[in-house]
């Protein structure tokens, strides 16, 4: 049986991860100040199980590899990057811009037990998959448990 909904933390629930996120930006070759270490953008995820392993995917159109770090402490996966602004070409100009570009720290906590060493990160085709194996599952094999009690009372 798999587990639940796995939680999404907020972008503002960052902060324990701040020194992390702090030297993945500086890092990538970025400043910032205190204030953005929740980023300036929020890419779509999802968070799906299968029997396998647990898989977060990511939407970042146009982000190459090399700026983004995928970092896992304890039970949480934090994914930071930086997703660059696209220029108009010429002489022409945006009439609406509602894609958010920026720098990026998305944080998931992780509902089941996972083999975190064994974690696997792509970015393909504006995709960022980040697939975690999760530990076997050891209630599926009965286990017979002795049940001790009191002689009877006369």
């Amino acid at each position: 049986m798999r587990a639940g909904i796995h939680s999404v933390v907020l972008p503002t629930e960052v902060g324990e991860f701040a020194d992390e996120v702090r030297r993945i930006f500086e890092e990538l070759g970025r400043t910032f100040g205190r204030d953005a270490l929740a980023g300036e953008c929020s890419p779509a995820l999802d968070v799906f199980e299968s029997d396998d392993a647990v898989e977060v995917t990511v939407d970042l159109p146009g982000v190459d590899a090399s700026a983004v770090r995928v970092v896992i402490k304890g039970d949480t996966v934090l994914i930071v990057g930086e997703k660059p602004s696209r220029r108009a070409g010429g002489g022409s100009s945006f009439h609406l811009v509602e894609r958010g570009v920026g720098r990026f720290a998305r944080t998931v906590r992780l509902m089941t037990a996972c083999d975190t060493a064994k974690t696997r990160a792509t970015l393909a085709s504006g995709q960022l998959r980040v697939t975690l194996p999760k530990i076997g599952d050891r209630r599926r094999r009965p286990i017979l448990v002795a049940v001790h009690g009191e002689p009877p009372r006369s």
